[in-house]
């Protein structure tokens, strides 16, 4: 077959226009090639973690410019208001640029980084790509994934500078955003200080105790900014600037969007005296499980919501063209506001009304672990309805505790106390109480209803046995 007679016949009409190829079939051949697929850089939104979170910060990359992920590798660890969280990878690509430094405040819904999803062939023709050690098969919080091609070109020396600017990033990720502000007041290098937490995190107690040997050690002086000034300074003030955390920042936010809600305090003083005898005998027959208070208040609480379901809805305003509504919640989702090392968070008992009281104390037993090791999940600390403050297990007696947007109740609960009484025969009695103190959206709810709701459990705390009676 004469390939040269077929092609002159294919380009005939292109010479009938004067277009005279020198040579057909070399114009046809060039018809027919390869091309590199185009690079498409998408950018990684930092998705939405839930209860309004508008900003996180950057705890730790896991990445670099030029690291290899593939789908739900790690890229990153942020630290909001509420808990650490793991940002995981949605494209398989090359990192080809992050949008913000460890420390810094990432905003949701903006790109957090960017990433080049059509990589992998260039990527796979290339040499084996340089990568730094790391502390085991998953990716070490340390120490970034391995980068590409670019890095091996860039010579020993580029090579060598970024493993040290990476390795100087390291303790920014040892400790949340809380324990750094200290450092900062403290003067304190984080990397002088041996963390006590998981995964050698630094925790407060780690750096009292730090400060502590570095003030009594020979040859040491306190820091300079918060030492006590020389007579000849005079008086002096002497004031150094901190940023908030993000849980600072965070309850800056929600308490000043909080206090714009009219609400009103109702106290009251339970006699606990027969709670107190059923938790002790409990405990005397089982080592298992301890039993404090607070989850026979936790569950006379959901017992009196489901006679005042009004306590447990939420209040959604809208835009001004809207009229506001209340929004009713069937399942009782109770927070317990706890005191730990990143500050207040508030993990809430999912569907109250289907556990016994032995299951709540499990679960805040649960929910005060992982508080104490900072490992909450969104899931806990999302989706409240409804929050009690035991601000009696640290101390006093009376509080005006604040609601919080999304709920409009509190109850505040003070330390137990023993005092005299008189009983029915008026003889002198030992009796235990505790103050509860309620906190409603005055917009909602009038005094009356909680009023009621509070005699309601009081009723069930005094009287165990109408508790027990209502128990499924």
């Amino acid at each position: 077959m004469n390939f040269s007679r077929h092609c002159v016949r294919i380009f005939a009409p292109i010479q009938k226009l004067g277009r005279q190829p020198k040579n057909p079939c070399l114009l046809l051949q060039r018809t027919f090639h390869n091309s590199t697929p185009l690079a498409e850089i998408k950018p990684f939104l930092l998705p939405d973690i839930g209860e309004g979170i508008k900003e996180v910060q950057i705890i730790q990359w896991f990445v670099e410019p030029g690291a290899r992920v593939e789908q739900f590798d790690k890229l990153c660890e942020v630290q909001s208001d509420k808990a650490a969280a793991e940002i995981t990878s949605r494209f398989d690509g090359v990192i080809k640029k992050l949008h913000y430094e460890a420390e810094d405040m990432a905003q949701v819904g903006k790109p957090l980084c960017d990433i080049d999803v059509q990589s992998d062939s260039a990527v796979d023709e290339s040499p084996a790509p340089f990568q730094v050690e790391q502390a085991g098969s998953r990716a070490s919080p340390q120490q970034p994934q391995k980068a590409v091609k670019q890095h091996q070109q860039e010579g020993p020396d580029k090579t060598a500078t970024d493993t040290s600017a990476i390795s100087k990033s390291k303790p920014a990720s040892l400790a949340t955003p809380a324990v750094r502000g200290l450092l900062k007041e403290l003067n304190v290098d984080i990397a002088d200080v041996s963390g006590t937490g998981k995964d050698g995190r630094v925790m407060k107690d780690d750096v009292h105790r730090f400060v502590e040997a570095r003030d009594a050690g020979p040859g040491s002086a306190p820091p300079t900014q918060f030492s006590r000034p020389s007579s000849g300074e005079g008086e002096v003030q002497i004031e150094t600037r901190l940023k908030l955390s993000p849980i600072q920042s965070q309850m800056f936010k929600t308490m000043t969007r909080s206090l714009s809600i009219p609400q009103f305090l109702y106290t009251d003083e339970i006699n606990i005296t027969p709670i107190s005898a059923i938790r002790e005998r409990l405990n005397h027959q089982s080592t298992s499980q301890r039993l404090t208070y607070l989850p026979f208040i936790i569950k006379a609480v959901s017992l009196a919501l489901e006679e005042f379901p009004l306590l447990n809805s939420r209040v959604e305003v809208g835009d001004e063209q809207d009229s506001p509504q209340l929004i009713m919640r069937e399942k009782h989702n109770i927070g317990i506001a706890m005191d730990t090392s990143q500050g207040l968070l508030v993990p809430n008992i999912k569907n109250i009304s289907s556990l016994s009281i032995i299951d709540i104390a499990s679960e805040i037993s649960r929910l005060q672990s992982l508080a104490k090791a900072g490992k909450l999940s969104v899931t806990d600390l999302t989706g409240g309805t409804f929050t009690v403050s035991n601000i009696g297990s640290i101390g006093g007696t009376y509080v005006a505790p604040v609601i919080v947007q999304s709920e409009v109740a509190i109850l505040g609960v003070g330390k137990a106390r023993t005092v005299p009484a008189f009983d029915e025969q008026d003889r002198v009695v030992k009796r235990e109480i505790l103050n509860f103190s309620w906190s409603a959206d005055h917009r909602v709810v009038d005094g009356a209803t909680m009023a009621r709701m509070a005699e309601r459990v009081r009723g069930f705390v005094e009287e165990p046995g109408a508790m027990m009676t209502r128990l499924k």
